[in-house]
Formats: structure tokens, C-alpha cells, sequence
């Protein structure tokens, strides 16, 4: 047993348990509290199971759900950005490489390699496997404000539009679900929990 690999892999586990304490604007679906960063990861890889018959075509679940997982440990140390923050998307990319260099650091080189390379995947967004997982990195958060009557959305005054600027990854790559998102998006509107364009 090489006890140095061990040691790195195992202080890397140790150091994204800090995901379980990196709380975003979303609450969880009983409104009880915000969902942690490791909530919405472990959430999402279940929905990319769940939505694999709708997953574009070239679309690898198993890989997906990987990618799901890593997205967001670099806010471990890059914090959770707001989608609708725009101040805080200006220096995002920044905050969130420099994350990644020192995060995926702690792991053997080999590991290192094959993790970053996962999450620059998921960022860059253009492999059927990146494209399912950011679908449903963007679905989720939409049904949990429709299960809090639109608390986030209400509580930071986003508009219809925002939202689906965010969802047009699923019109063009999921697009059996985007009744469903447009439906959502409608009933939001009229129950005022998002403001109309």
C-alpha cells in the first residue's frame, strides 16, 4: 500500500466534507433551512439517473453524474455564487480556477489531473455528458423554488427572463422537458413569485 497516496486521497475526502457547509440562497423543499453545496451535488447526480431517457443522445449517465459530484467543491474555497449576482459573476471564473488549482492540489497527480479535468468539462460545457449535467444543475434550483413558493426568486427580485436565460441549455438539449419549464415558469409568474419581463 502506497500510505503517501492514501494519505492525500483521504485529506482530499476530509477536505470537500466542507461542502457541507457552504450554504446557497436555494431553501430545501421543506423550507426548514438553505441547502448545502453537497446537497444540491448529491441532488442533481440523482436527477441526471432519474433523466437519462431524456439526456441528449451521445450522453454517458454514469460520466455525468461524476461531473455532477465535482462542479462545485471549488466552492469550498470560491464560495457559492448567486446565478443572479452579476456582481459576483464579474471575478467568478477567477475565484473559482484559483479554487480548483489549490483544491484538486491535494490529490496524487494522477487523480489531480482526472478531477480537474472533470470540472473544466462541466465549466466549459460543451460535451453531451457537460451539457446533461449543467441541465440539471439549472432544473433543480427551479423545483425547489416551486416547492417554497418561489422564496429565492421572490427574495431577490428575479425575473422571468433571468430564469429562462438559464434554462436555454435544456430548451436545446433537453427539449421534451422544456414544456415543463415553461409551464413552471408561468405559474410563477402568476402566483407572483417571479416578476414578469
Amino acid at each position: 500500500m502506497d500510505n503517501e497516496r492514501l494519505n492525500q486521497q483521504l485529506a482530499f475526502s476530509m477536505e470537500c466534507d466542507k461542502m457541507k457547509s457552504i450554504y446557497r440562497k436555494t431553501l430545501l423543499a421543506n423550507r426548514s433551512r438553505h441547502e448545502t453545496d453537497a446537497e444540491h451535488s448529491w441532488h442533481i447526480a440523482l436527477m441526471a439517473m432519474l433523466l437519462k431517457e431524456y439526456a441528449p443522445a451521445e450522453a454517458d449517465c454514469d460520466h455525468t453524474i461524476r461531473l455532477c459530484l465535482v462542479h462545485d467543491l471549488v466552492e469550498i474555497y470560491a464560495g457559492d455564487t448567486f446565478a443572479y449576482d452579476a456582481e459576483g459573476y464579474q471575478d467568478k471564473a477567477e475565484r473559482e480556477t484559483n479554487a480548483a488549482d489549490r483544491l484538486f492540489a491535494i490529490l496524487p497527480a494522477d487523480q489531480c489531473k482526472g478531477f480537474r479535468a472533470m470540472w473544466d468539462e462541466f465549466e466549459a460545457c460543451k460535451t453531451p455528458d457537460a451539457v446533461f449535467a449543467n441541465c440539471c444543475d439549472r432544473l433543480q434550483p427551479v423545483l425547489n423554488n416551486m416547492a417554497t413558493s418561489g422564496h429565492t426568486w421572490r427574495h431577490h427580485h428575479v425575473h422571468r427572463a433571468q430564469v429562462e436565460k438559464r434554462l436555454l441549455p435544456i430548451r436545446d438539449a433537453m427539449p421534451a422537458l422544456w414544456p415543463l419549464c415553461t409551464s413552471m415558469l408561468d405559474e410563477a409568474v402568476q402566483s407572483d413569485w417571479l416578476v414578469e419581463n
